[in-house]
């Protein structure tokens, strides 16, 4: 039944709200892996802020820092300026992640959300290579500004722009038509043939896994390919690792199993740490060639994100993070797995991996029937894909395993409910 209280946000708020649609309670509290409404109703949080809060809410060690740090009158607001909580957070960025993994890449600070730092990364392969078309891939999402919408593959959220949205080419994502058309060759023909009408892009923007556009994983050996042609034709590779990255697919970068190094990353959501706003670009040196000021932001120098950011990073000082991230991967792997099996029903099949899993059904309305009846439950999940027919698990990488096959049980009740065959729940 839908909260007195929500009456405030229907007569006051905009149309384009949808989370509230989707979770009709107001929430007022939240701790690790869980939330409370204003009723006092626990909820058991797998949804994380759309893979914002991949630490969980309210992390006691970035809470106190950040306390201590608005307690002592330092800097908030600070453009692009010095200042000791961005140093703090270059330094411990530097040698916690990217040296432990030989990487070398400048940090460009773009504006505080997922979309600025696609827009900036789109700009630069631009300016780098002095080309302008991009080639994106079906089902990807970059964002909701007009560049990060033109490589967005979602026929709504593109509509949405209001005009044609130009110079950017889609192509087959690994597996789109099926697992007999290797999509990379049918890609490189198009480069290769004069008459394509397909003309060498600045680059090739894409998610080695796919959040919004249905949880879709490409295997390894695709995302290399992708970075051989990419080197072949003189292309940067742009990994958005805004939603898969921080942990999020098993290890800090999605890309990093792949063995592959991208020309850019962008990151956002989960970089602060603590929900707060921050991205990044990281940007290979040789490819730096901004001019001072050429794209800035008011709020680039979020210096409490700085905080909680760097504290953040100490979860992955050693490798006993990365370690717990797996096992409890394989626990989601595990009950997805048993779930399509026991109930044919659902006709599922098990998408993505690490902590971005989730299960896609053809028939219509049920992926979303089963996170409505979750959400009765005491469970928040959203779906994905573009008809929506993937109920999606991202609980926080923090998650104790007990809050894990809660949300199971949660979840497994919820299908059984809505299939045509009843099962027993597993105990």
């Amino acid at each position: 039944m839908v909260n007195h209280d929500l009456k405030i946000f229907e007569e006051l708020e905009s149309n384009v709200r949808s989370y509230v649609r989707s979770f009709p309670t107001v929430f007022k509290k939240a701790k690790g892996y869980k939330m409370w409404d204003i009723n006092g109703k626990e909820y058991l949080d797998f949804f994380a802020g759309a893979g914002a809060l991949n630490y969980g809410h309210n992390d006691e060690k970035m809470k106190q820092k950040l306390v201590e740090y608005i307690m002592s009158d330092s800097i908030t607001h600070s453009l692009d300026m010095a200042t000791e909580a961005k140093g703090n957070f270059l330094k411990k960025f530097n040698e916690v992640i990217l040296k432990p993994r030989n990487l070398n890449y400048k940090v460009m600070f773009p504006g505080p959300t997922g979309t600025n730092t696609v827009e900036s990364a789109l700009k630069l392969a631009r300016k780098v290579t002095g080309r302008t078309n991009v080639i994106s891939f079906t089902n990807g999402f970059h964002g909701m500004t007009i560049g990060a919408l033109s490589v967005t593959g979602n026929a709504m959220k593109r509509k949405g722009a209001g005009i044609p949205l130009q110079h950017v080419v889609t192509m087959p994502y690994d597996n789109f038509v099926s697992e007999s058309l290797d999509t990379v060759e049918y890609l490189e023909r198009f480069l290769e043939d004069n008459g394509s009408g397909v003309e060498i892009p600045a680059a090739m923007i894409l998610e080695t896994v796919q959040g919004e556009g249905g949880v879709n994983a490409a295997n390894f050996e695709w995302l290399q390919r992708i970075e051989a042609v990419c080197k072949r034709w003189g292309i940067l590779l742009i990994v958005d690792d805004v939603q898969a990255g921080v942990g999020r697919t098993g290890t800090f970068f999605s890309f990093e199993k792949a063995g592959i190094t991208p020309d850019i990353v962008c990151l956002s959501k989960s970089i602060s740490g603590y929900g707060l706003p921050l991205a990044l670009t990281l940007i290979k040196p040789e490819l730096d060639i901004w001019s001072p000021g050429e794209h800035n932001g008011t709020f680039r120098g979020n210096n409490v994100a700085f905080v909680t950011a760097t504290e953040a990073l100490t979860y992955w000082e050693d490798d006993t993070f990365e370690k717990s991230i797996a096992k409890k991967s394989e626990m989601i792997t595990e009950f997805l797995t048993n779930i399509v099996k026991k109930y044919p029903e659902l006709k599922g099949e098990v998408k993505g991996r690490g902590f971005m899993q989730g299960v896609s059904t053809p028939i219509e309305g049920l992926a979303s029937s089963i996170a409505a009846k979750a959400f009765e439950q005491g469970l928040i999940m959203e779906t994905a894909g573009p008809e929506d027919e993937v109920f999606k698990l991202f609980p926080p990488l923090t998650i104790s395993e007990e809050g894990l096959e809660k949300g199971f049980k949660i979840i497994e009740e919820s299908v059984q409910s809505l299939v045509s065959t009843k099962h027993p729940v597993a105990n």
